[in-house]
């Protein structure tokens, strides 16, 4: 892709206020044929109203957007807005109403050639401008997609009303129509929310390998934004940063600029003790270098140091957890007498933190629902701790009043805000509730706005802030990385990983499971497998129980086992992603193997055992998950080693 292409749409000096907050002024961005651009910033810093602005969809206060004349451009709203009353069906195929007309008119113009009507030679290139236009769409046979693409995004029902479906479907429906339209341009918002993994995965590769249009997409999936992107935009304070390539180069490109700043205020500031040194002595200015010296370090000092980005604090708060905590035997779950899994057996113990994957629908959520004690295990026995007290993070964040401000929500009344009271009491810490909402970057205005004007970002900020404050010593979060950008989701991840209690966590959000989870428990109806270590873990034994022979007597017999295409295929080589991650993965295997002799020598201390026997407990349970975290990643870097690297 060149840079000197013709851009598909380009904007200069936008700027957008609402009231006294100005989103940004002054922006401008390029988006060339081909490319893909993420978009990252804090929750209501303005992501969403810009892609809406670039979309044509809302009025910029002030700047120039140029968009080519012969481009589609296509947006993804986190909330779609589609007629209830049609199929999913009949909603994709309307992304195909650009390809019927040109297919149509293909049609008659060749009749009209054929018969010796019109213009000839007018004939004939309009008649291969409609053939290129035709490829570009997708080909000549395109009736099977509308079902292709509904069938990949997890949608089954195609000729169901969309007004009976969940929000979840609806974003799926209006997905599949714009990547059936094939635009020229794309721009998602929050396209992998409500997606499974498993899906999540076929969209970077199908954004990657099958789709030539450009891409502008807000996601916080950083697997997604590694894997596809050619340029990242970050919106931070109303000015719109250019880096290079994916999040990681983001990540890199990111610290040396902060690096930067550090050092050049670092020399302003000792130039500047130097000069108000050399003024405490009494220099005269009567020189013209004198006075030259002066004006520079008035210069300095007039200049505004750089301001530290606003980072999200998490903190919370944790009651003392019993030996039993949340223990599940033989449970079967079913919803309107339709079962969903059965023989599911879980024992959480202290620091648990278990990740819930599979599809949509086949029971995640009603996991948690029966870990919160909303409904009844169909069969099988559920142990909730005397001790365990629980506080439930749901996906629509219904806990939320949308007519009350955030200070009323988090203080669980009406009015609180208007008497200033309120305190949180964080382990040995009590700190006001004005406070502890500025930790999440809700200034004294935000806290007084009301819920529903927020963004989904925001408001899941308000629902986090709620649960971290009760005392809950098993969280149950459904989905909590939808919505949150890259900043909330790292300090999410940092209060889990030191969480002293425990949590089942519905998400898919790869990145966020492999930082956070101990165990994996996999929802493969009628079915629910749990599996040791993070999401990569649960993935290696996965593809390694699915390679295994079978038994005996249950393999087929020789005569009748036709032979695989891919037994004696090339190994595939290494996506994009695959490549970032070898690159950092001997790292980790050292680190790996370097936690496993740490626990060893620990259990090898005579002094352990002589206080309570759980500690050697622990410490034993902790190094067996430890050599297998070594081991897996040590197959995982033997793995990917081998495999070509393009």
């Amino acid at each position: 892709m060149s840079r000197t292409e013709a851009p598909i749409l380009s904007a200069r000096g936008l700027a957008k206020a609402y009231g006294p907050q100005t989103l940004f002024a002054a922006l401008s961005l390029t988006v060339r044929a081909g490319e893909k651009v993420g978009l990252l910033g804090v929750n209501g810093a303005g992501k969403s109203t810009l892609l809406r602005i670039l979309a044509g969809l809302e009025a910029a206060d002030d700047g120039v957007i140029d968009r080519r004349r012969d481009a589609s451009i296509l947006y993804l709203p986190q909330e779609p807005v589609l007629d209830p009353a049609a199929t999913p069906r009949a909603i994709v195929a309307e992304g195909l109403a650009e390809w019927h007309a040109a297919t149509s008119r293909h049609a008659q113009v060749t009749r009209a050639l054929e018969r010796g009507e019109g213009e000839h030679d007018a004939l004939v290139a309009e008649q291969a401008a409609l053939a290129d236009r035709v490829e570009h769409l997708g080909g000549w046979t395109r009736e099977h997609v509308v079902e292709d693409f509904l069938a990949k995004l997890g949608v089954a029902e195609i000729d169901r009303a969309v007004g009976t479906m969940s929000g979840g479907e609806r974003r799926r429906v209006a997905l599949a129509r714009l990547l059936v339209a094939r635009p020229a341009l794309a721009i998602l918002d929050e396209p992998t929310n409500h997606l499974d993994a498993e899906t999540i995965e076929w969209l970077e590769t199908y954004l990657v390998d099958e789709y030539d249009g450009a891409v502008l997409l807000v996601t916080h999936d950083r697997y997604v934004l590694d894997a596809i992107c050619d340029r990242i935009f970050e919106l931070d304070g109303g000015v719109l940063t250019e880096f290079e390539g994916g999040y990681s180069d983001y990540l890199e490109q990111k610290a040396e600029m902060i690096a930067h700043a550090e050092r050049v205020e670092s020399n302003r500031q000792n130039f500047l003790r130097r000069e108000r040194a050399w003024l405490m002595r009494g220099a005269r200015a009567r020189t013209t270098k004198q006075k030259a010296r002066i004006q520079r370090a008035q210069a300095a000092i007039a200049v505004e140091a750089p301001k530290e980005a606003a980072r999200v604090q998490l903190e919370a708060t944790t009651s003392r957890l019993g030996k039993t905590i949340l223990n599940l035997r033989d449970v079967t779950l079913a919803i309107g007498g339709r079962t969903l899994v059965e023989h599911l057996t879980l024992h959480m113990v202290a620091g648990d933190r278990v990740g819930i994957v599979g599809k949509n629908g086949v029971g995640k959520t009603t996991l948690l629902r029966l870990a919160a004690g909303e409904i009844e295990a169909a069969k099988g026995d559920v142990d909730r701790g005397t001790q365990t007290k629980v506080a439930y993070f749901d996906q629509a964040r219904a806990d939320l009043v949308d007519e009350w401000s955030v200070f009323d929500n988090v203080a669980g009344r009406e009015g609180a805000e208007r008497t200033g009271g309120g305190v949180v009491e964080l382990g040995s810490r009590r700190i006001e509730l004005r406070t502890y909402l500025e930790q999440l970057l809700f200034d004294g205005s935000k806290q007084r706005q009301k819920v529903g004007s927020l963004s989904g970002g925001e408001r899941a900020r308000v629902a986090l802030a709620k649960i971290l404050k009760t005392g809950a010593n098993l969280l149950l979060l459904d989905e909590p990385t939808n919505d949150l950008d890259v900043t909330t989701l790292g300090a999410l991840e940092e209060l889990l990983e030191s969480w002293p209690g425990c949590a089942l966590v519905v998400s898919h959000d790869r990145a966020f499971l492999n930082r956070v989870a101990t165990s994996i428990v996999a929802f493969d109806p009628p079915r629910a497998t749990v599996y040791a270590g993070n999401y990569d873990a649960y993935r290696l034994q996965r593809a390694s129980a699915e390679s295994a022979p079978a038994p005996p007597e249950e393999a087929p017999k020789p005569a009748s086992v036709a032979p695989s295409p891919s037994a004696s295929a090339a190994p595939k080589p290494l996506t994009y992603a695959e490549r970032i991650e070898l690159e950092g993965l001997l790292d980790r295997v050292t680190a790996a193997e370097e936690a496993v002799a740490a626990l060893e020598a620990r259990l090898s201390d005579p002094s352990l055992y002589a206080g309570p026997g759980d500690d050697a407990k622990r410490l034993a349970a902790d190094l067996d998950a430890a050599r297998a975290e070594a081991t897996r990643l040590t197959a995982r870097w033997e793995d990917l080693e081998a495999r070509p690297k393009k």
